[in-house]
């Protein structure tokens, strides 16, 4: 055998083995899929999770798992999800303050979220909703903005720290030039408890954490940081009709570890648009005041980039850990 007769039957080989494998990098995914989730259960990143879970066990006819690991700020689950294997069967899902807020908060990380992980496209958004007791005798953004000029420190509202409500309160302060007074807590449940208890004032989080309050009368809705008003609580104002520009959102990617196949992180984007546009899920979200967004791997990624930037200055205000 010559060495041209060689090098065509070996380019031959070739060519047989990868028309061989591809059959099966189309039959992805093959058994259960894992989405790692930096919060305990019914926090409103696990119910979007589990939401979005559903619809991708109806697509791909393989469950698909949600695991809890809470803790560090979410570096606990990202650890978690980069030490499995770089196989498509493992997935993470951060809150977007692991992106835009906590690596301008912190010095070291032991995860970059950024080289560690591979983009697979952005999940949906939550509006931030402004609202407030109604001991505090204010009906609009308008004039708790004039009441809080008048008390710069006194009037209250809570969040985890370095949290986008967090942010967003700030933000208010910024833009309105005023002095909220800012109360370390933690998560939406605890913060409405100390509303509804009078040691807080003000409430500033997602709408699902405050719907039964809105309901009841409890609190007082006054302005929602989104684009347009929401379907579920449409006499609610925007905080951009007194503050123009105004928007503030949590939201949520989809990550695969960094040396996923490429061809495997282009599926999991393509089916990961497919669920989002379904019309079964997209009103369950909103349900929870939550919007798919289904975008691309640039678009996410250049999206993160607009956030992050968004922020950075309301985080060196504020202090580094």
């Amino acid at each position: 055998m010559n060495v041209r007769t060689a090098a065509l039957k070996l380019s031959l080989a070739v060519v047989a083995l990868a028309c061989a494998a591809a059959p099966a990098a189309a039959e992805y995914p093959e058994k259960p899929v894992t989405i790692i989730v930096p919060v305990g259960p019914g926090a409103a990143p696990d119910v979007i999770a589990r939401i979005l879970a559903d619809r991708l066990t109806q697509q791909w006819k393989h469950q698909v798992l949600i695991v809890n690991k809470p803790g560090g700020s979410g570096i606990i689950g990202a650890q978690a999800a980069i030490q499995a294997p770089a196989d498509g069967y493992t997935l993470y899902m951060p809150v977007s303050s692991a992106f835009a807020i906590l690596p301008e908060s912190k010095t070291k990380l032991p995860v970059d979220l950024a080289t560690d992980f591979a983009t697979i496209g952005l999940i949906a958004d939550q509006p931030m909703l402004f609202a407030v007791t109604p001991k505090l005798g204010v009906n609009t953004l308008a004039a708790l903005i004039a009441l809080a000029k008048q008390k710069p420190d006194q009037i209250l509202y809570g969040a985890s720290r370095l949290s986008v409500p967090h942010m967003t309160g700030e933000y208010l302060n910024a833009r309105a030039g005023i002095k909220l007074g800012y109360v370390p807590t933690t998560g939406s449940a605890k913060v409405l408890q100390d509303v509804l208890g009078g040691n807080l004032q003000v409430y500033v989080d997602s709408v699902p954490g405050v719907a039964g309050a809105l309901q009841s009368g409890t609190v007082k809705a006054l302005a929602v940081a989104s684009e347009k008003r929401l379907d579920s609580i449409p006499d609610v104002p925007l905080v951009s009709d007194t503050l123009p520009g105004f928007m503030a959102k949590g939201w949520f990617v989809l990550l695969a570890p960094a040396k996923t196949p490429e061809p495997v992180v282009k599926q999991l984007g393509d089916d990961l648009r497919t669920a989002l546009r379904n019309d079964d899920l997209k009103k369950r979200f909103e349900v929870v005041g939550t919007f798919a967004k289904p975008s691309t791997i640039e678009e996410t990624n250049a999206f993160i980039k607009t956030e992050q930037a968004k922020w950075r200055p309301i985080v060196r205000q504020i202090g580094t850990d």
